[in-house]
């Protein structure tokens, strides 16, 4: 091999993984950020980059992509992993790989590397992803190949080499971070007993410490899309920073969970997730109002087998492409304002309106009305029960005959 693309983040493992592929395989590395709104994170990632021995570094600005192409679909599908998790690591990964690729046709590269451990999800939404656009390349995954073991290890690694890290062994959590989130996993974090500490939120304050008055926030929907906060039309980017803020500032959108990972490990992570809590909390509510009974109980069970699918990383998938048809479908009608309330760690939806809405006052309301006739209910009931009348009917003629 002459080049090898490098799924590069900046981080300890990445930048350990230059030195290691030039030393292993004798060839040019190309490191390839993917800039999903990482912020200052960015900050002299090229100089590190080239300092760690690579070739030249692409970084390339995906965010509005990663918004509209991968973010609005989760966020319509309304999928959560295992209740808690808003994919935000999930649904970046096939993002990145479609980079890799396409930079590893530009510079004709035949292999691409990444970073993701042998133990997590990472190694398989990458490998799946690359496997679906190009099935010619090779993958190389050095965690799975070398003789590092630990995050320990890798910090040795790097201090024996020369190698610029911002990862110290007293501050050795595992992050990632993009517009839609902020992972931390390891070091303390890996006891599920463990209070997360204050020290490690980034994006949230913490609720104790948010203001003591609540903060409103009202989201505009276009057929499951959000275009505008506060009555602002706002672009994609901008819109969830300004959640971001909104909701950080208000201490919404932490999540401690012990997560099954797919290669049958639990592990521990927490998340800050702040706008897209408020996105998922005033998108599910708007729903309620505007799809009716069965779509919207089917849908809800279409979006635990949704969030499988991006977890897993079958993000390219046939199935995934059906389920976003009809998640689509359903969507046309999903469009109005939802009022939040943001107060302490909480963000309670307290008002929705849409012109699609299926809520009809003189229907639902406890006073007199012309429309609803009581009566009606008696014949739904008998025909409704009638299963349950027919079989109490036979359960008593069985008594009757065993007595």
């Amino acid at each position: 091999m002459e080049k090898i693309i490098l799924a590069y983040s900046g981080g300890l493992d990445t930048s350990i993984i230059i030195h290691w592929l030039k030393e292993k395989y004798g060839c040019e590395v190309i490191a390839v950020c993917a800039d999903l709104g990482q912020g200052e994170e960015l900050l002299s990632l090229r100089e590190r980059a080239l300092r760690s021995g690579a070739a030249k570094i692409y970084i390339e600005d995906l965010r509005e992509e990663f918004v509209t192409d991968f973010i609005w679909p989760v966020l319509k599908s309304g999928a959560m992993y295992e209740g808690k998790y808003l994919l935000g690591t999930s649904f970046a990964r096939p993002l990145i790989s479609k980079c890799l690729v396409e930079i590893a046709h530009r510079e004709g590269a035949s292999a691409i590397a990444h970073g993701a451990t042998g133990k997590g999800n990472d190694q398989v939404r990458f490998e799946l992803a690359i496997k679906a656009l190009d099935p010619d390349l090779r993958v190389i995954a050095p965690w799975r190949e070398w003789d590092i073991r630990s995050r320990e290890d890798a910090i040795s690694y790097a201090e024996k080499h020369g190698i610029p890290v911002t990862v110290t062994r007293k501050n050795i959590y595992s992050e990632d971070r993009n517009l839609w989130h902020l992972s931390h996993e390891g070091g303390d974090l890996e006891d599920p007993w463990h209070e997360p500490s204050d020290e490690i939120l980034r994006l949230i304050t913490p609720p104790q410490k948010a203001p003591d008055n609540p903060t409103y926030v009202e989201i505009d929907f276009v057929k499951g899309v959000p275009v505008a906060v506060n009555g602002e039309k706002l672009p994609p980017v901008r819109l969830i920073e300004t959640l971001n803020r909104l909701a950080g500032e208000n201490g919404v959108g932490m999540v401690s969970l012990v997560e099954n990972r797919l290669v049958g490990i639990k592990s521990r992570g927490v998340y800050e997730c702040p706008g897209g809590t408020a996105l998922y909390l005033a998108h599910r509510e708007l729903e309620h109002l505007t799809l009716e009974r069965r779509t919207l109980h089917f849908k809800e069970q279409i979006a635990i087998q949704y969030a499988e699918l991006v977890y897993d990383g079958n993000w390219y998938s046939q199935l995934k492409e059906c389920l976003d048809a009809f998640i689509d479908k359903t969507q046309e009608t999903v469009t109005g304002t939802v009022r939040l309330k943001l107060y302490k760690g909480n963000c309670i939806p307290v008002g929705a309106k849409s012109p699609y809405s299926l809520y009809n006052p003189q229907l639902a309301t406890f006073g007199e009305d012309d429309t609803y006739s009581h009566k009606d209910a008696e014949g739904f009931i008998n025909l409704f029960g009638l299963p349950l009348k027919v079989r109490a009917m036979m359960e008593r003629e069985a008594r009757k005959r065993a007595g």
